[in-house]
């Protein structure tokens, strides 16, 4: 079982709020490992948009992408490639 974890800065332009939480989200739920984003201490499920939503990400936020389980290097690749990217 692969652990990955990683402080990112993420770059969205709308941060991780409505929209592009919900596709964070849909990412995640596409691997079996457990997703979790920490800011200021909070720790939350990435798997879940409430939680997600809750930290209130915006763009230049630095969050740690934690991730557990067979396929979390993948996931991970593809989770940060979506926090990093500017969509305009």
């Amino acid at each position: 079982m692969d652990k990955v974890e990683q402080e990112i800065v993420v770059n969205n332009i709308h941060g991780l709020h409505a929209r592009p939480a919900a596709l964070f989200v849909q990412i995640a739920n596409k691997f079996d490992s457990a997703v979790q984003l920490e800011k200021d201490g909070d720790i939350v499920d990435g798997k879940s948009i409430i939680a997600v939503l809750s930290l209130g990400v915006t763009k230049g936020t630095r969050i740690k992408l934690m991730l557990e389980g067979d396929d979390a290097n993948e996931a991970f690749m593809e989770l940060r490639k979506f926090l990093e990217e500017n969509n305009a």
